[in-house]
């Protein structure tokens, strides 16, 4: 089934995109949610009379995307994360993350647009792509290091536990030794 996106659909195309798909995600899905519409030869010559008329509109949009991927291309991002003593990450760090530090830096870049291939689930280096345009995207490294104030929290509650269970002990002999009397 033919159909033309009304907006970008992540993994399927782009706005105004006449893409093929399967007939029940486009009746079911695409359609009723006003991303699509069918690819009728009416629908085709309103598109490309409409793109003629965006010609000029399009090229801002991309200029903007490359002067924003011109930003990010020297960007480098490290997310501190809890992590457990041997490396591995409580969760994950998923494009939420990344945005957030992105806006920390004063990039709003929505979180939808950036793609991390791989899961994100011990501490090292990571690479994501922010895809600005459908003919613009930058790559963005990033390093996953340990949360130092968790890693101080984490010494702090181990103390006290070893605390804890001292104390313990000692209300344990001082029951016996109450008890002997």
């Amino acid at each position: 089934m033919e159909i033309i996106l009304k907006e970008d659909v992540v993994n399927l195309g782009y706005k105004n995109d006449i893409v093929t798909v399967k007939s029940g995600y486009g009746r079911n899905y695409l359609i009723p949610t006003g991303k699509a519409v069918i690819a009728s030869p009416s629908a085709k010559k309103m598109l490309a009379e409409e793109l003629k008329q965006r010609a000029h509109k399009l090229e801002k949009i991309k200029k903007d995307a490359e002067a924003m991927a011109e930003q990010l291309k020297d960007v480098t991002l490290t997310i501190a994360t809890k992590v457990s003593a041997t490396g591995t990450i409580f969760g994950s760090v998923s494009n939420i993350q990344i945005a957030e530090e992105l806006e920390k830096l004063g990039h709003k870049v929505d979180r939808k647009i950036i793609v991390v291939k791989d899961a994100v689930k011990e501490v090292g280096s990571y690479k994501a792509i922010v895809k600005l345009h459908k003919e613009v995207s930058v790559e963005i490294p990033f390093e996953v290091a340990r949360n130092e104030i968790w890693d101080g929290m984490r010494q702090r509650i181990n103390r006290v536990q070893i605390i804890c269970s001292d104390i313990l002990q000692l209300f344990f002999h001082l029951f016996r030794f109450l008890a002997r009397c």
